[in-house]
């Protein structure tokens, strides 16, 4: 049973351009895809399901942190989508690598092993995916050392 629903609206502008409704006051976002098929005019749908793990795995990191009341921003995400081929010969996302850097060196975060060990697990969408498409994440503090 669903807690709750989830809904927008899509429609052609020209071609492969589309413009997505979000409703209420979230502006319309158009897509498109790259050149020679569309014209590069907007975010792809492999780039929108980048986005959209890369900003849940974020919000889920930065919750956790929260919650015990530590602050690690600016937090940036760096998310790739390998791209290949399945065994029909059709394109398909066949793994993602995300790269997330906090805004401070680890040295002044409290619990943060705690937080690295489990955060993911929370993320709907990483974890929705991540049941098709392996998701590897990595964790880097301001400083540059690899958390996770």
């Amino acid at each position: 049973m669903s807690e709750k629903s989830v809904s927008i609206a899509l429609s052609q502008r020209e071609d492969y351009r589309f413009d997505i409704d979000f409703g209420g006051e979230v502006p319309v976002l158009t897509t498109d895809e790259s050149v020679p098929l569309g014209t590069g005019l907007g975010p792809t749908p492999v780039q929108l399901l980048c986005a959209a793990a890369a900003n849940c795995l974020c919000d889920s990191l930065l919750f956790a942190l929260r919650k015990f009341k530590q602050a690690p921003e600016p937090i940036r995400c760096r998310m790739q989508a390998d791209i290949g081929r399945n065994d029909q010969g059709r394109l398909r996302v066949q793994a993602m690598h995300a790269e997330i850097t906090l805004g401070v060196p680890a040295a002044g975060l409290q619990h943060l092993d705690r937080v690295l060990a489990q955060f993911e697990a929370f993320c709907t969408v990483a974890q929705t995916i991540g049941q098709a498409v392996p998701i590897e994440v990595a964790v880097f503090d301001s400083e540059g050392a690899r958390l996770k």
